[in-house]
């Protein structure tokens, strides 16, 4: 191998490094903003209705053979 061989072999890897780290970078923000946005989305879940108007045995147990 010449010098300029391993000049540009030096440079390559400096480069990709470099863009691994841009990509991981990337990456994160990408995943705080999902993260982020799916926080919105459950905080505008609404609350479940009270079901004031059924007996209170309803909905204790659930049919496992039908």
């Amino acid at each position: 191998m010449d010098v300029t061989s391993i000049a540009a072999a030096a440079t390559t890897i400096a480069d990709t490094k470099n863009s691994t780290e841009i990509g991981y970078a990337v990456l994160k923000k990408a995943q705080d903003v999902q993260a982020s946005s799916a926080q919105a989305l459950i905080e505008a879940i609404p609350p479940a209705p009270a079901a004031a108007n059924l007996p209170s045995h309803l909905g204790q147990n659930i049919n496992t053979t039908a």
